[in-house]
């Protein structure tokens, strides 16, 4: 497979959702209901209760939106990639990757709201990708702003993501403090506009505000998950390792957008720490840098052998974990 996905042919998005629907079956034969937890924006739980008429009559329906969003954030985050010619040359490895990754965890197949959130930090890490040469960055940093507070009221604690607009005004551009104002006026604005239809609708009394805890994340996994997590550290840690050789054969631009990435994957980790729900879904965030990283690991290698054979071991494992864990 990961010859057939190392091309750059159009016809790799159908065997890419092939791909996927092979490798996420378990979430259709076994749908689950997702249950909002306390630490959940009011946003994802409307959601919820809109569709829960609709699913009471058709379970599947829940699975049906978490592999939609899966899929368009692979094809969306593939391309993206591609776009900013961030390797070697353009593939369909990253899409791959994500898809493999997120299959090895049943948590990450549940239609829950850091799901939602990859699929607004995909677009925010493209935007902020392009800032190096964006001619107009105020415009492009409040919509980043407006994105991230938009996200909160999804999944309050994805506010951490504010930091990696901060990193990526440090690394793409010189200071200037009305750039840094808009990002932050951005962000504030959903609430102004959340806060003025409280008050309108003379719901003040009855809102509660959401927060956050600073908590230490607790693992509930089996041993097989554990090892997952091993094969998708060192996949990982390998893929850095190609991407810094090849990190001064790069254009400026790339060099930028891979800094970013790699501040990605720290705020990422640092986001289930402030959250006082334990559970494995919320870590799905780190999907989104992890399947980069794993993409360059399946790509990079002289000897085909060595990504081949990781894949068909990551698979393996999806197989065991879904029907025999």
């Amino acid at each position: 497979m990961t010859g057939t996905f190392k091309a750059n042919n159009s016809y790799n998005n159908f065997l890419l959702l092939l791909y996927g629907l092979l490798l996420k079956l378990p979430m259709f034969l076994h749908p689950e209901v997702p249950k909002p937890q306390k630490i959940d924006g009011f946003l994802y739980k409307a959601i919820l209760n809109w569709l829960h008429p609709v699913a009471a009559g058709v379970s599947f329906i829940y699975p049906l939106i978490a592999f939609i969003l899966l899929f368009s954030q692979a094809v969306y985050f593939n391309k993206l990639v591609n776009d900013l010619r961030i390797m070697q040359r353009p593939h369909y490895l990253t899409g791959m990757s994500y898809l493999l990754i997120t299959s090895l965890f049943t948590e990450w197949n549940v239609l829950s709201s850091p799901l939602i959130i990859n699929s607004i930090l995909i677009w925010v890490w493209s935007k902020m990708s392009g800032l190096y040469s964006d001619p107009k960055p105020k415009t492009t940093l409040f919509n980043i702003g407006i994105a991230i507070g938009l996200g909160t009221f999804f999944y309050f604690p994805s506010i951490a993501f504010s930091a990696l607009i901060i990193f990526g005004l440090a690394i793409t551009r010189p200071f200037k403090l009305a750039e840094w104002l808009m990002a932050l006026l951005g962000i504030i604005t959903p609430y102004y506009f959340l806060l003025a239809l409280v008050f309108l609708t003379d719901k003040w009394k009855g809102y509660k505000f959401p927060g956050f805890a600073v908590t230490a994340p607790v693992f509930d996994q089996s041993r097989w998950a554990y090892l997952a997590i091993i094969i998708v550290v060192i996949s990982s840690i390998i893929g850095i390792f190609y991407i810094q050789q090849n990190f001064r054969r790069q254009l400026i631009q790339a060099r930028k957008t891979w800094n970013l990435t790699f501040l990605y994957l720290p705020v990422a980790v640092f986001v289930p720490f402030v959250n006082a729900t334990h559970s494995f879904e919320y870590w799905i965030l780190c999907a989104v840098p992890l399947s980069a990283f794993v993409a360059a690991t399946f790509l990079y290698p002289a000897k085909k052998s060595f990504p081949a054979a990781l894949h068909w071991i990551m698979v393996a494992f999806v197989i065991v974990i879904n029907y025999f864990v």
